[in-house]
C-alpha cells in the first residue's frame, strides 16, 4: 500500500493542476499490480528460507495454503495483467520502467543480492524506490528531475527502515543464512549506519523546497519529521532495547507515508519565502 500510495503522489506532483483521471485510475491498478506480482515471486524465490523465519513461517507458501505452482500462475497472470494496461492504456514508457523495477526486486534482488551481500538492502532498494517515477511517468509520458529526487528519498530511507527490522530480526536472519547487515557486522556496526543513513536522509528530503518543486508546509513537516527519525536513530545506536528496533522500522512507515502526504497537500498550497 506504501509503494502504491507513493506512486500515486508522483502522478498528482507531475502537473501543476490535477492529473487525467484515466491515467490515475490505470496507473494506480498497474503499478499495484506489477508490484503484487514482484511480491509473490518473492514469497515463491524465499518459500524455504521463510520456513525457518518467526516473521515469515506463516505466509501461504510455507503455511501449505498454497503450493508454489499456484503462486507462480497467479504471479504470471499479475505480471501480464499490469503490463498490458500499462503499455496500452498509459504509456509504454510506464511498462517498461515498471517491469525493470518488478525484476529488479524480484529476481536481482530476492534470488541474487538478498543472499549474497550485506549492502543487499542499498542496491536493491532501487526497485523499492521507483513508484513515484513510475507515478510521474504515467501521467506525463517522461522522467523529470523532480521524479528522480523523490526516488532519491524513498532509496535513502530504504536503509535504515529495513536495517531496524534487521536488527530486531537477527536471529531468524543468521538462522536462515541471510547476510544481513546485523549478521555480518553485528548490531552496533548497524546501528551507527542507521544513523548515518538517517542524517543523510534529513538533508536529503530538503531538497525539494531547495529545487523549488515545494513550500513551507511540506519544508515544515520534513524538519519535524527528521527530527523525530533523528531522536529515534541517536536512541536506537545508544540504547539496546529489544522492544526499540521494531519501534523504529514502524515509525519509519509512518515517516514515510506523512512525508509523501505533505508533498500532496503542498503541491496545492505552495506558500514560500518571499523577501
Amino acid at each position: 500500500m506504501l509503494i502504491v500510495f507513493t506512486a500515486v503522489v508522483g502522478m498528482f506532483l507531475a502537473v501543476p493542476g490535477w492529473p487525467d483521471p484515466l491515467a490515475i485510475l490505470f496507473g494506480t491498478i498497474g503499478i499495484g499490480a506489477a508490484a503484487s506480482s514482484a511480491a509473490v515471486i518473492n514469497h515463491v524465490l524465499d518459500a524455504r528460507i521463510d520456513i525457518q523465519m518467526t516473521r515469515t513461517r506463516g505466509r501461504p507458501l510455507p503455511s501449505g495454503k498454497l503450493r508454489e505452482s499456484q503462486a507462480l500462475a497467479f504471479a504470471f497472470a499479475l505480471c501480464v495483467f499490469s503490463m498490458l494496461l500499462l503499455w496500452f492504456l498509459v504509456n509504454p514508457l510506464t511498462a517498461l520502467l515498471t517491469f525493470a523495477s518488478l525484476i529488479g526486486y524480484a529476481i536481482i534482488y530476492t534470488a541474487y543480492l538478498k543472499r549474497a551481500t550485506p549492502q543487499n538492502i542499498v542496491i536493491g532498494g532501487a526497485a523499492g524506490a521507483a513508484p513515484p517515477v513510475l507515478g510521474w511517468t504515467a501521467v506525463t509520458g517522461e522522467v523529470h528531475s523532480d521524479a528522480l529526487l523523490l526516488f532519491l528519498i524513498v532509496f535513502i530511507w530504504t536503509p535504515p527502515h529495513f536495517w531496524a527490522l534487521a536488527i530486531a530480526r537477527k536471529d531468524d536472519y543468521e538462522k536462515a543464512g541471510i547476510p544481513m547487515l546485523p549478521v555480518t557486522h553485528g548490531n552496533a556496526f548497524t546501528r551507527l549506519f542507521i544513523l548515518l543513513y538517517t542524517i543523510l536522509l534529513v538533508l536529503i528530503t530538503i531538497m525539494p523546497y531547495l529545487s523549488g518543486m515545494s513550500g513551507l508546509i511540506y519544508l515544515v513537516t520534513a524538519l519535524v519529521l527528521g527530527g523525530m527519525f533523528l531522536w529515534f536513530a541517536v536512541r536506537l545506536s545508544l540504547n539496546k532495547s529489544d522492544d526499540l528496533p521494531m519501534r523504529v522500522f514502524r515509525f519509519s512507515i509512518n515517516y514515510l507515508m506523512v512525508l509523501f502526504a505533505a508533498l500532496l497537500i503542498d503541491h496545492y498550497f505552495l506558500i514560500r519565502f518571499s523577501l
